[in-house]
């Protein structure tokens, strides 16, 4: 064989063996800020969603269990917190913007991203803000942090999917938590009703899942990009690829992981909650909000970064085109 199409066919093997397989973790600095945010690596591959209804806590909606295959994406470490949120709102580094060049994912003016507005009370409610999540933004407002984000920093950011945040907590479990069924270890990894004192607390104080992710059982649940359908397990093909449920209203949409207000069958890997307008309830102002939940203390956000970046118009439909508000 000709050792120059031996040497063709090793360049080639090699170069799609790193990509699919030498991906690593990575740190985002925030431009313009001290503050970074490290990103965990998730493989793709497939994976069991749903639980059982003999699991401890099984509510109808995570059933039946049905075989899903996901893409390769990067994950968010921690929980966005407000040291990082607070730059979004008050767009006071919007000037250290990356300059746009062929390797950045996105080409987006950051003054073309929408910028929250300033609430009417104080959003941590006196519980903490240095290294605690952000919480009580609604999912348009995470979704458009996501985008000034992206912006910012020249990579595509968005919030992940149901199926994608499920997969990343389980991180290759079948069992009701990360760690097992035993809810004793619980308080070794998250915090919820029993432990929290009342509020949340700072992120990555628990121990993380097995793939390095901190606070994915607890402290405060995340939004998802899909929208909330209690049967959608039911209309499912035994193998669902990269499944996202668009939205089409504003609610509900889906939250995952349970939190600091929770009790611990609302932590486990499979379970699900819908989002309320009753989340808006002591909102003063008519119409009310479309960036702040002020009765969702409970609420916050973790991004992800696909591997496959989609393209522009791609893009702007997770950032603008879906029913967020």
């Amino acid at each position: 064989m000709n050792i120059n199409l031996i040497i063709n066919k090793l360049f080639v093997f090699a170069f799609f063996s790193f990509y699919l397989f030498g991906q690593e973790n990575y740190t985002q600095e925030i431009h313009g800020t001290k503050e970074m945010l490290n990103f965990i690596f998730i493989e793709g591959g497939t994976f069991n969603m749903g639980s059982k209804k003999s699991e401890k806590g099984h509510f109808g909606d995570e059933g039946p269990i049905h075989e899903v295959k996901i893409s390769p994406f990067w994950m968010s470490e921690i929980e966005i917190t407000w040291d990082i949120y607070n730059y979004f709102m008050s767009r006071e580094i919007d000037n250290s913007q990356v300059e746009y060049n062929k390797t950045n994912e996105v080409n987006l003016e950051i003054d073309a991203v929408s910028s929250a507005t300033t609430p009417y009370v104080e959003m941590s409610f006196g519980m903490g803000v240095e290294n605690y999540p952000a919480i009580c933004m609604t999912q348009h407002a995470a979704v458009k942090f996501c985008e000034w984000l992206s912006a910012l920093t020249g990579k595509f950011y968005r919030l992940p999917t149901e199926a994608e945040w499920e997969y990343a907590c389980r991180a290759g479990t079948s069992s009701s938590y990360s760690f097992g069924d035993n809810i004793e270890d619980l308080y070794q990894y998250g915090w919820f009703k029993t432990n929290s004192n009342d509020s949340y607390n700072k992120v990555k104080q628990k121990k993380p899942n097995p793939w390095g992710l901190y606070d994915m059982h607890g402290n405060v649940s995340e939004w998802t990009l899909d929208q909330y359908i209690p049967t959608i397990y039911r209309t499912r093909k035994q193998l669902s690829v990269d499944p996202f449920e668009v939205p089409n209203k504003v609610y509900p949409k889906t939250v995952r992981g349970g939190s600091w207000m929770d009790n611990p069958s609302r932590l486990r890997s499979a379970s699900r909650r819908p989002s309320s307008k009753k989340w808006k309830k002591r909102d003063p102002q008519i119409p009310k909000s479309i960036w702040w939940h002020t009765d969702a203390p409970f609420v916050g956000i973790r991004v992800v970064r696909p591997l496959n970046t989609p393209n522009i118009e791609e893009q702007k439909k997770y950032w603008n085109n879906y029913k967020t508000k």
